[in-house]
This record gives C-alpha cells, structure tokens and sequence, in this order.
C-alpha cells in the first residue's frame, strides 16, 4: 500500500517520521504545495495524510483517493484555522486529536479517531501529546481493523478564522481589563513556531516567548 505524507508542520512530520510501518506499506513524503499535484500523478497514492497542513483540497483529489486530515481539537467544535490558539484563548482545559476523512467541507469529513488530550502546559508539551496520540490514531486507521466511524453534527459544529501576526499583540487594554490567565494563555499558545506574543514601546516590539502563573 502505498501512502503520501503531506503536510509542513514539524508535529506533523513527526507523526509522519515515527509512524514504524511494516514493509507492505510504502511511504512518500510531500511537504510543499508547489509539486503536489505531480507528486500524487506519479506515485498514485491508496491514501493521502494531509496533517498540519492550512490549505483548502481539491475535491478531484479525495473523490478518487482516500485521505485523511488529522485535526486538533474535539470536532465539530473549533474547525477553521489556528484551532490551538483558539482554544487555549478560551480557556479550553481538554481538546482532542480528530482524524477525518475529507469531503468538501471545511474540517467536516467523518471522524475515524478521536482522542483527548490536555492543553495545559508550554505548547511543546502539547505538540508532544498531539505527535503521540497522532501516531496511535494513523497506524489504527491504516490497519484497516474494525473502526467506528462517527459523521459530524454540523449544527453542533463552530468555526474560527486563522489567527494573524497582529494579533499576537497584547494590548494595553487587555493588560488593564483581561485576567491574568488570560495574558498567561495568549502568551502560552504563541510560543515558537508561532508568530510570539508582543508588547509595544515606542516603535519597538518586546516578544514575550516563556511564562508561568501563580
């Protein structure tokens, strides 16, 4: 069985990197849009594992093969962009890996594994759990055994955008109106690779990369 791995971002890859499949299954790595399509027309892929990736698939793609999109948060809550960010700045204590089937709707497929994980900690500590828990969800999907597919509620479902640089600043009024979990959170979720947290003085930007609460 042959497999591509797309996606760019490093927890990602790792899944990718990690996933110690036996020899029947052959695995391709794709990590840039540019060649995509190519790529697929060359190898002719039984499955396609598009994780960390930001870019909207096109539906001649999954009606002929199967793919799959690893997603992390409790589906059908928080699909869109930056669901990381988006949870943790509302104080989201738990979220969950969800791997889906792609459709033609945003982050709507149906569910083939779902698991829970805490969001609390450095965001490297989350990454950590989404990679493990990522690698346990992929192999039992690939292994075909019996799964329970669950198809989403879409009235249940809710949707953010993807989170912009600017936003990563924290202001002076959220300084002066905003809780001091709430400063923590922002601050936590824009830890490297992410665009960090930021004060201004002046013209200049202080980023803000570690912190605690008491």
């Amino acid at each position: 069985m042959k497999i591509l791995c797309v996606g760019y971002r490093d927890w990602a890859k790792k899944i990718y990197k990690n996933l110690n499949l036996s020899k029947k299954y052959k695995l391709y790595y794709q990590y840039s849009r540019l060649g995509l399509q190519k790529k697929i027309i060359k190898i002719c892929p039984d499955i396609i594992l598009f994780y960390g990736w930001s870019w909207k698939i096109e539906e001649k793609i999954f009606s002929s093969i199967d793919c799959f999109m690893l997603h992390p948060s409790p589906l059908p809550k928080y699909r869109g962009g930056s669901p990381i960010q988006n949870q943790i700045i509302r104080n989201e204590k738990t979220s969950a890996v969800t791997i889906f089937k792609i459709n033609n709707l945003i982050d709507g497929g149906d569910i083939y594994f779902q698991k829970k994980f805490s969001l609390e900690g450095n965001l490297s500590e989350i990454f950590d759990r989404i990679i493990k828990i990522g690698i346990k969800g992929t192999k039992l999907i690939l292994s075909k055994k019996k799964i329970k597919i669950k198809k989403q509620n879409n009235l249940k479902s809710t949707f953010f955008k993807r989170r912009k640089p600017h936003e990563s600043e924290i202001t002076i009024k959220e300084i002066q109106t905003k809780s001091a979990r709430y400063i923590y959170n922002k601050i936590r979720m824009l830890q490297d690779p992410y665009p960090n947290a930021y004060i201004k003085i002046k013209n200049k930007k202080i980023l803000i990369k570690e912190v605690k609460i008491k």
